[in-house]
């Protein structure tokens, strides 16, 4: 017999997104981007770049 699962984080119904203490609503890429293709993040007094790739694909890196 198999060990029991993790329940499912509780989602919002209409988009399936995480919802609870802390999770704020999602944003889209589109705003963050703000029409560029690299945007730099800084976080924990560390620097992250946010790129759009030609594929229309996310990727961030350090």
């Amino acid at each position: 017999m198999n060990p029991p699962s993790k329940p499912p984080r509780p989602a919002d119904a209409a988009s399936g997104a995480p919802r609870g203490p802390g999770v704020q609503p999602a944003l889209r890429s589109e705003t963050l981007l703000a029409g560029a293709t690299v945007r730099v993040i800084e976080h924990a007094g560390e620097r992250y770049q946010l790129r759009l790739t030609r594929n229309g694909k996310l990727i961030l890196s350090k």
